[in-house]
């Protein structure tokens, strides 16, 4: 029931407004700068705060976390364009899935042994505010797109080495595949 309130309370909220996490969770993006953030190499000056949201140009790198995070819950809200591609890393492991595609957002795209597309397809039309949540727990990802549950509780494999497990720890990353993007009330809680 706390999360139904939750997710509601966030899809009520107004963008101009100062962004407010629920209790427990603290905000990752202000909405005013990159305070929480590492703007350094490429991607500085890519990403801006505009109206309470972060914007990105597609051009530069991702954007990354300032520090590491191990078990969380996140809420995060994001808009694409046409063909937008995008995700957010997880402990410096890819990725939670967004895109404009049939297939759906929300899924964990470069897993190879265990599931890796959403269960359905709950992507509002492009241009519109999409909200996950996504818990890490363990190397255990569970992930609800607009009030619907896209992956539960599904391993997230180690891409950059599948030999070894999930690190416990990583930097949390917006990352992106050359299209400008939007993100708004960030909220994390740690676990």
């Amino acid at each position: 029931m706390t999360t139904l309130l939750l997710a509601l309370a966030l899809l009520s909220f107004s963008p101009r407004e100062s962004p407010q996490p629920p209790p427990g969770f603290i905000a990752l993006f202000n909405g005013e700068d990159l305070t929480n953030w590492n703007d350094s190499g490429k991607a500085k000056g890519h990403w801006t705060a505009v109206d309470g949201e972060l914007r990105y140009d597609g051009k530069g790198d991702s954007l990354v976390t300032a520090k590491d995070y191990g078990d969380y819950e996140l809420y995060v809200d994001w808009k694409i364009g046409p063909k937008g591609d995008s995700g957010i890393y997880v402990r410096g492991c890819p990725q939670v899935q967004i895109w404009d595609d049939p297939i759906g957002s929300g899924g964990l795209y470069n897993n190879k042994k265990g599931p890796s597309k959403p269960l359905v397809v709950a992507d509002k039309p492009v241009g519109e505010w999409n909200t996950f949540h996504i818990i890490i727990k363990g190397d255990r990802v569970t992930v609800d797109l607009n009030g619907k549950r896209v992956t539960d509780d599904v391993p997230l494999e180690n891409y950059f080495d599948r030999a070894k497990p999930l690190p416990i720890t990583g930097k949390i990353e917006l990352q992106h595949h050359g299209n400008p993007l939007m993100f708004r009330r960030i909220y994390l809680k740690t676990l």
